[in-house]
């Protein structure tokens, strides 16, 4: 690091959890750049303050995470249209004196769902299992590419149905219906669908129990987990015990990653290098 060196980072609360910067440092160390990204502790009550430092520090962009996606928003200059749509912001460029929100986690799914599977999404039916900035951006992005019916469940009842009205006021052209959040009502929801997608923290703690009965599955189904950390969550466990195709949230963390990257830098990264950083810090 020296004068030159320019800074990316990522403002979270908590953030020692996040394995972003190996991924991206893994990613600058590859190409050669002078940059470094750093994580950034940042309590909701100081967020203005520190959005505005960072700007004055002179960063380049910085990714969002927990808990500010949404808030962030009221503090930004611009939003990107998808951003917009979306609610949520996970990526900030700052251009000079500007700060530009964007959200690539609806596209870095959607990269790592193609990658995993190799099959469009047009015409199939999803469940969607949760209705925070996660959700909308992966339902926003589903919609978008021709999915025909999306059920949206929640613990609360009430977010769900605030998910479904944002999505039908974006000119989604889907039927997107909400579901009770009860076991017969998922399972349900399983049985009528062909996509499955947890995105709820369910399953991060190895104590969770799986959000649906393996018995519901079937081998034709895919169940994507946006958790990465475990590898394989009960649900995925659950998934690939009935022959159903079964995703981790690593190809989402690494795809959305190198979208940023491309924002800041104008460099596309070695997207397998920044694989590796993750799985090595993962998987024992």
């Amino acid at each position: 690091m020296n004068g030159r060196t320019r800074w990316l980072g990522i403002i979270g609360y908590p953030i020692q959890h996040s394995l972003s910067p190996l991924m991206h440092n893994a990613a600058i160390e590859a190409l050669g750049l002078d940059y470094c990204y750093i994580p950034l502790a940042v309590e909701p009550r100081r967020l203005r303050s520190a959005v505005n430092a960072l700007q004055r520090l002179g960063f380049r962009g910085f990714n969002v995470t927990i808990p500010h996606k949404q808030r962030i928003m009221a503090f930004i200059d611009r939003l990107t249209p998808e951003a917009k749509l979306i609610g949520a912001v996970n990526t900030v460029e700052i251009q000079r004196n500007r700060m530009i929100g964007h959200n690539t986690d609806g596209r870095g799914f959607l990269r790592a769902l193609m990658e995993d599977t190799g099959r469009s999404v047009a015409g199939k039916r999803v469940l969607l299992l949760g209705a925070g900035g996660a959700a909308s951006a992966v339902g926003f992005q589903l919609a978008r590419e021709g999915v025909t019916t999306l059920l949206i469940a929640n613990r609360s009842s009430e977010r769900a149905h605030g998910l479904a009205r944002h999505l039908r006021g974006s000119s989604i052209q889907c039927s997107i219906s909400v579901l009770p959040w009860t076991d017969k009502a998922i399972e349900r929801g399983v049985q009528q669908s062909d996509i499955i997608i947890n995105t709820t923290s369910v399953g991060m703690s190895p104590a969770d129990p799986p959000l649906i009965s393996s018995s519901v599955f079937r081998s034709n189904h895919v169940v994507y987990d946006l958790i990465y950390n475990p590898p394989r969550t009960a649900l995925l466990k659950q998934a690939e015990a009935a022959g159903a195709t079964a995703i981790s949230g690593l190809g989402m963390l690494v795809h959305q990653g190198a979208l940023s990257f491309e924002i800041w830098t104008g460099r596309r990264p070695p997207v397998e290098i920044m694989r590796e950083a993750i799985l090595r810090a993962i998987v024992p």
